[in-house]
Parts: C-alpha cells; sequence; structure tokens
C-alpha cells in the first residue's frame, strides 16, 4: 500500500504552507473544471509512455513549477476579470491606500461614477474574536477517566450540545485533540485547536470566526455542562481569555466603529483594517493614476514571466532538460523589439524582464497607444498560455525515459497519466 512521502510534503509545506489560503480565483466552476479535464486528455493522446527517476529534486521542481503556474493564472484572472483586453486596466478605477498594511482598499463602485476625492482612514483597534483557552494540563496526563460526556455550546442565535467519548487510557493531549475535530467540523462558527506552552502542557483553545460585539450581546458564544461540569471545568474551556471588541477608527477625523475589520464605504469602498496606524499618520486613500495602474499590472505580469525563468534556473544544473527555459525565452524573443519600444526591457544576464515605467505611460497615452496594448495582450496571452501548459503536465520538464511511442492509428486515452503530480506525495516504492 503507498504511504505519503514526507519529502514531498515537507517542501511543499515548507515552501508554500503561508500561501495556502488561496484567493477566489482558486475556485472554478463545472465548466472550468471540464475544460481543464479535456485538455489533459488532448494532452495524452499524443504522450509517449516515460520513466521518471523521482531522485534528487525532481520532486520540488515539479512542485515548484506548478506553484508558479498556478501564481500566474490567478494573477491573470484578475488582471482581465472584467476584460479580457488588458486595455481595460486602463480605463478602471483602482483605489490605492498610503499604507497597506495597515488599511487595504478595494474600489467596488462604478467605473463611470464621479468624484476622486481622496479621505482619510486612521485605525485605533481592531475588531477582535471572542477567545476561550482552556487550562493548560499535562500532555500525557490521563485526568479524564473514561467515559461519555457532554457540553452546551450557546451563541446569540442558536445552541448546540456537543458529546465527545474518552477511551480508557487517553491522554489529556488526546482528549482536547478529540475535542477540536469535533467542534471544527461541526459548522458552528468557531475554531479550535490545541496550544502548548514551554512546560509539557496543553490547552484547548476556541476562537469565534466572528468579530465585534452588538450593544444587546456580552459574548458571541459560552460554553456550560451540567451532568460532565467537572470534566468541563478541567478543561477550562469556559474561560473568556479575550473578549469580542469592535473595531476604532476615523474617517476624515470623526470617530467610527465596526462589528468587523472589512466594511464598505458609501458602496464604493470596502475597507480592510490589518493594523493600527500611528496617532498623526492616518492611511490616504485615492485613485491610481491610470498610467500607473497599467504600469502596475504590467509590472506584475514581467514578475511572474520573471518567476518561470527562476524556476528554471533554479533546476538548470541538475537537469539536463532546458526545455522550460527555451519555450519561456522563447516569449520576449518574439516580441523583443515591440516589448523594448514600449519600455519593457531584457536583462542580457539572466533574460529576465524589466519595466521602464516613464517609456510605457508615455506609450499608453501617444497616438500609438492602441498598438501598444495589442503587444501587452500577446504577451499576456503568451504568457497564460505557457502557465496554462505547465500547470496540465509541470513533468512534462524533467529529464525522462522513453519507453514507448503510442500507437497513432490506436490511441487509448487514460486521462490523468499526465497528471502525475498529483501522486507526487505517495511513494510509489511499496
Amino acid at each position: 500500500m503507498a504511504k505519503i512521502d514526507n519529502s514531498a510534503y515537507n517542501y511543499f509545506l515548507q515552501a508554500y504552507g503561508d500561501k495556502l489560503s488561496g484567493t477566489r480565483f482558486d475556485s472554478h466552476k463545472r465548466e472550468d473544471l471540464e475544460k481543464i479535464y479535456n485538455r489533459i486528455v488532448r494532452k495524452n493522446r499524443s504522450t509517449p509512455v516515460y520513466k521518471i527517476t523521482f531522485d534528487g529534486d525532481v520532486k520540488n521542481f515539479a512542485i515548484d513549477l506548478k506553484e508558479q503556474s498556478r501564481s500566474t493564472l490567478n494573477l491573470v484572472s484578475s488582471i482581465t476579470e472584467d476584460s479580457d483586453d488588458i486595455e481595460s486596466v486602463f480605463y478602471k478605477k483602482i483605489a490605492t491606500s498610503s499604507n497597506e498594511d495597515a488599511v487595504k482598499i478595494n474600489y467596488i463602485g462604478s467605473d463611470d461614477a464621479d468624484g476622486r476625492t481622496a479621505f482619510t482612514v486612521g485605525v485605533d483597534s481592531l475588531a477582535l474574536p471572542q477567545v476561550n483557552t482552556g487550562n493548560y494540563l499535562p500532555i500525557k496526563g490521563n485526568d479524564f477517566e473514561e467515559g461519555t460526556y457532554s457540553f452546551d455550546l450557546s451563541t446569540p442565535f442558536k445552541s448546540y450540545e456537543f458529546e465527545f467519548n474518552v477511551s480508557y487510557g487517553d491522554t489529556n493531549r488526546e482528549v482536547q485533540s478529540k475535542i477540536a475535530r469535533l467542534v471544527n467540523s461541526s459548522n458552528v462558527g468557531l475554531s479550535a485547536k490545541v496550544v502548548r506552552d514551554g512546560n509539557g502542557n496543553s490547552a484547548l483553545q476556541l476562537t469565534s470566526k466572528q468579530t465585534g460585539l452588538s450593544e444587546d450581546e456580552k459574548n458571541l458564544f459560552s460554553i456550560s455542562s451540567d451532568s460532565s461540569w467537572n470534566e468541563i471545568n478541567k478543561l477550562g474551556i469556559a474561560n473568556i481569555t479575550q473578549p469580542a471588541s469592535n473595531s476604532r477608527f476615523s474617517l476624515n477625523g470623526k470617530d467610527h466603529s465596526s462589528l468587523s475589520n472589512t466594511f464598505t464605504i458609501n458602496q464604493e469602498f470596502e475597507i480592510t483594517l490589518s493594523n493600527t496606524t500611528p496617532k498623526d499618520e492616518p492611511a490616504v486613500i485615492g485613485f491610481k493614476a491610470n498610467t500607473d495602474a497599467i504600469a502596475d499590472s504590467v509590472s506584475d505580469l514581467l514578475t511572474s514571466y520573471n518567476g518561470f525563468i527562476a524556476v528554471g534556473e533554479k533546476y538548470s544544473t541538475s537537469h539536463s532538460n532546458n526545455q522550460l527555459l527555451n519555450e519561456v525565452h522563447g516569449i520576449s524573443m518574439q516580441l523583443s523589439d515591440d516589448l523594448k519600444n514600449i519600455g519593457v526591457n531584457e536583462n542580457p544576464d539572466d533574460g529576465t524582464l524589466s519595466l521602464d515605467r516613464e517609456k510605457l505611460a508615455d506609450s499608453v497615452t501617444s497616438a500609438n497607444a492602441k498598438h501598444t496594448f495589442k503587444v501587452l495582450n500577446k504577451f499576456k496571452d503568451m504568457l497564460t498560455k505557457e502557465a496554462g501548459k505547465t500547470s496540465i503536465d509541470p513533468l512534462n520538464y524533467v529529464d525522462k525515459i522513453t519507453v514507448e511511442y503510442k500507437n497513432p492509428k490506436n490511441v487509448l486515452t487514460a486521462p490523468y497519466a499526465s497528471s502525475i503530480y498529483a501522486g507526487l506525495l505517495l511513494d510509489y516504492s511499496l
């Protein structure tokens, strides 16, 4: 039976664990998934049977390439969300914040709306969830007797009863973990985890997904028990260690508060607070100039392009297969003169691309602007095509031995053969 391959699993978590939350572009409709499936089928029809030796950094290379492809496709989706033509960015209102670390801004109003007056947002405190942290108990201790126990969880709107079993020999940590899994799978608006101190003790911590308290609320949830009072008291999960609180902020110097850290203003701006601001330095909210908006989008595309170059260069010494670098460099080679004319320059040392923002601004505001956007769209489309290819079959770019070519007159479709990437976490030696 196959088992989890720790090397691939650990590398993926170390390299990309902080980015696992994803974006809305990581969610797909049914028709999107059908298109991906059909592309895999078409790809596999002519793909020969080959053998790959999963030694060294082959798995790391495939994971890096797959993630680079995913981030590129998500970026292109965000840029062309309203239109496939990158020119639409030039006419789109894009809000900006002078302090992105504290106040993030997203313009959700109409691009045809009037008024671009700047305003300020000062953040005094963030909205906080309620946190109940239980008692720290010895991890390997056995403070709970075998049996079935229960507790009640009450919120301002509903009440729930939870029941859990303690088996003979269960340690404190195992009991806490059982309850954490029970709460996390119940979808009651709480998250649970087991936390540790530095003395070999652990506690069960419950956190509300909601933040803030309305005027008629004392807490977001409470825990009680009659029949299992001793056990719940021993766990200590009824103790509120952080009360929920509202965010407090100012708009143009006038004080406001909100139950959440994300709210809208006049149905035009979606604001997300993530940190406090210095008392006399509120964040200034305004709009990007049209040329800045298009330059930022082009800069992001170049960053994605350079990301493919970085992945190829990272593994170029350990693999003789330079197909990835050749394909990516081919994009800039085909558009070399056109890109240079609009401010996109190639570094002769490593082939990466950089942007001359002033030259691009002149190009998109000149009489030849249509040609500029045509070049940018072609670059975007070619980069998207490359990201799609590498996403479908990242292992196409590693060293491999061809075992057998398919009979072109009698092709048997094995739709997932080119998606062995999905099995990198399994040890095929068993």
